[in-house]
């Protein structure tokens, strides 16, 4: 099995247990370093944790509750600007949390169409939608990185919470954000993720840091250049917010350290 293809495996394991977990585990459980979710010995509940990166209580109590697992580095939808009517896509959808907050934003004259690679994530997702009576929401399994399965130049909002930074080709999976959104500065994307000050060499990848949001971070730089190699403009950068610090070891076992910093980050297709 090769890197690319088993930290891939990795990734739906560990966010299936997390799924599985009902908020008692968080992206960072399995992971040797602190990363992008703080040094903390104190167990925080889902809600709390999705407080402290931005998400509104009063939002937080409108949405199923146990779409709430705490994961996340931001809150994509404050920045959104949804309104009534709007398709949005939500890359990385978890267990529901923008999805439903955003469903509630377009209402029935809107759609949002959550993805996930994660079978677990979406069982508890769909489930959630049933039992709710979310009538404009719909869950879909998909490879973001590989092929979004939505339709070319459909949807107004792409919004996604800390997870590209899991994706190995970010580029891809931006030119697969930009196919779907719809043209002439109508569509856009607000995302929210995680850079680094450094990015860990290749042969030096840990695959629990790289689901734990540490190591397939790219720096501010390169990121921001991929979604300008995707064809986006406009790029702006709404919230940034320093992280932690991760001690690592180079190639030639040199003590290292890297800066994670969460940003969130709008753009437009022409």
């Amino acid at each position: 099995m090769s890197k690319q293809s088993n930290i891939k495996e990795k990734i739906k394991e560990q966010y299936g247990q997390i799924a599985l977990a009902d908020g008692l585990l968080s992206c960072c459980s399995t992971s040797s370093s602190s990363g992008c979710c703080g040094t903390s010995e104190t167990l925080l509940s889902p809600v709390e944790s999705s407080t402290i990166v931005g998400y509104n209580q009063n939002d937080l109590k409108s949405i199923p509750q146990s779409s709430i697992l705490g994961l996340g580095c931001g809150n994509p939808s404050t920045f959104a600007h949804l309104k009534e009517g709007d398709v949005v896509v939500d890359l990385g959808s978890g267990a529901g949390i923008d999805a439903f907050i955003a469903a509630n934003i377009v209402k029935e004259n809107g759609k949002v169409i959550g993805v996930d690679i994660t079978d677990a994530m979406l069982e508890k997702a769909r489930k959630n939608a049933e039992i709710n009576n979310y009538q404009n929401v719909e869950f879909r399994k998909g490879d973001i990185e590989q092929r979004i399965p939505v339709d070319d130049n459909s949807v107004d909002v792409v919004i996604s919470n800390c997870v590209i930074n899991l994706t190995e080709d970010k580029l891809n999976t931006f030119k697969e954000i930009y196919r779907i959104l719809k043209p002439n500065g109508i569509g856009r994307l607000i995302i929210s993720d995680v850079v680094t000050s450094r990015e860990v060499e290749k042969t030096l990848v840990n695959d629990a840091d790289w689901c734990g949001c540490v190591d397939g971070a790219l720096t501010k730089e390169n990121y921001l250049n991929s979604i300008r190699n995707a064809g986006f403009t406009n790029i702006e950068i709404l919230e940034e917010r320093p992280g932690n610090v991760v001690e690592d070891y180079n190639e030639l076992s040199e003590k290292k350290t890297r800066n994670i910093t969460s940003i969130t980050v709008k753009a437009f297709k022409n």
